[in-house]
């Protein structure tokens, strides 16, 4: 699948990166080159040990490449400083994990306007508009002055969508965000993914080794040793399953 730079919210070019000496270097990533589609849900697949996170904080500016280039935009993070990248990703890039990250000490509603506060400004009428219908689609209205430990699993993971994008911000990476929930939830938080990019445009990169996950996005990136080994259109979990099993046949 060809993708012109225009075309991608964010790329590597011949990435690389090595952790250890000797006999225990690993190549995480071995000459990557790939690129994010703007406005669009992008699965990056792989088993343990294939690359796909080291990736993704690489492309975030979470880590530094060994060897390449990186893009965010039309903007090189390779060789940025921290200082430079924690205001990058703080207005630039939104972040959803499996683990939630929500703030214990902060209800729903402060948490979804951390971004803003830790930028020192306010969320815009836009914004606060955008935010508003993102609550109400997600069905926490009647939630926003409880803290995380009053929540359900999936109560508190659509808080952290909600406070991903509730900057609009450039790329949404998602590292493996229904890994903690049941398949219902599971399937309700990559519903409102999936919705984000096609009905808002909103560029989104999903680390995940799930091939039901997989089967909602758009762009599916298949990684193996660090490699790039297939990129397909959105497929069902039963071919990305069995496109897995054959790559996994042939390692």
């Amino acid at each position: 699948m060809e993708l012109t730079l225009t075309e991608t919210v964010a790329r590597v070019e011949a990435a690389t990166k090595t952790y250890g000496t000797g006999a225990g270097r690993v190549n995480a990533l071995d000459g990557v080159t790939l690129g994010i589609p703007a406005g669009r849900f992008t699965a990056v697949m792989g088993p343990s040990g294939s690359g796909k996170s080291t990736l993704m904080h690489v492309m975030a500016g979470l880590d530094s490449v060994s060897g390449g280039r990186v893009f965010l935009g039309d903007t090189e993070i390779t060789h940025m400083g921290d200082a430079e990248l924690t205001l990058l990703r703080r207005r630039r890039i939104g972040f959803v994990f499996q683990s939630f990250n929500l703030v214990p000490t902060l209800d729903v509603r402060g948490n979804i306007l951390l971004p803003f506060e830790l930028d020192g400004r306010r969320p815009t009428r836009e914004q606060s508009e955008w935010i508003d219908h993102l609550v109400d689609t997600l069905g926490l209205g009647g939630r926003l002055t409880h803290r995380p430990h009053e929540l359900s699993g999936g109560q508190q993971q659509r808080a952290a969508i909600v406070r991903a994008l509730a900057t609009r911000p450039d790329l949404v990476f998602a590292d493996e965000p229904t890994g903690n929930l049941d398949s219902r939830t599971g399937r309700e938080v990559l519903g409102v993914l999936q919705e984000a990019a096609r009905t808002f445009g909103q560029s989104i990169a999903m680390v995940t080794h799930d091939p039901v996950a997989a089967s909602y996005a758009d762009h599916i990136v298949f990684l193996a040793d660090g490699r790039v080994a297939a990129e397909r259109a959105q497929s069902p979990a039963e071919e990305i399953s069995s496109f897995m099993l054959g790559m996994e046949a042939h390692a």
